[in-house]
């Protein structure tokens, strides 16, 4: 028998029925997390940081739960790197820092796309290959086949790198995490968490929103 902090974060544990879904607890504070979290991320604000840490907790639950486990793992990185951005936002070096100590804002180079693109492919070749295997490798933990095995490490390959240039406040990031939100809305509604589904189409809009308001943080750089 489940105790009560196992049931919390267990995904058939019903918070509320929507329009016939049942909406467990983990999908609906994961969704709140989620939104929150980018939200703030999205105005170079640097609690996107703590918020996002209890949204990558949730997640974990819920990716092991649906079978997404290169999502999974996914979240042990973000962990870390929330609290690597946590620190390099307030902590950065003289040049970097922007009117209030904070990070800037800036673009990554032409070599860095090109290197970071080889990367991309190379990576999401080698761990789609072997999320394929996981249930044959290790089928005590792993029971069902892995789910979108290249798709899904794809996502998971191209949010490390968006991650690592969100850290540096990377412009770029957001493009990048509008071609993961993108693919991970299909993903999700695939998998039958539509609530999941529908946060990542509505991170598909807060990205937009980041990019446009991290460019226009840039702009007013020139003019100080």
């Amino acid at each position: 028998m489940l105790t009560s902090f196992e049931s919390f974060f267990h995904i058939e544990n019903t918070f509320i029925n929507i329009l016939g879904y049942s909406l467990s607890y983990l999908e609906f504070f994961g969704v709140i997390t989620g939104i929150g979290g980018v939200w703030l991320a999205s105005i170079a604000h640097v609690w996107t940081w703590p918020v996002g840490i209890m949204n990558v907790i949730l997640s974990f639950f819920l990716f092991y739960q649906i079978q997404l486990y290169p999502d999974m793992f996914l979240q042990v990185f973000f962990l870390i790197t929330s609290l690597m951005g946590w620190w390099k936002w307030l902590n950065p070096e003289k040049y970097e820092a922007d009117q209030r100590d904070q990070l800037k804002v800036s673009f990554l180079s032409s070599k860095d796309w090109a290197t970071w693109g080889i990367v991309t492919l190379v990576a999401t070749g080698a761990l789609g290959t072997f999320a394929s295997y996981l249930h044959v490798l290790f089928p005590v933990f792993f029971s069902k086949p892995s789910a979108f095995p290249y798709l899904d490490s794809f996502t998971t390959v191209a949010s490390i790198i968006a991650t690592f240039w969100m850290i540096r406040k990377k412009i770029e990031c957001w493009y990048a995490w509008i071609l993961i939100d993108i693919i991970s809305t299909y993903m999700y509604y695939t998998k039958d968490v539509k609530f999941y589904s529908l946060l990542y189409l509505i991170f598909c809009f807060l990205a937009a929103n980041g990019a446009f308001n991290w460019w226009k943080i840039h702009q007013k750089y020139s003019l100080t």
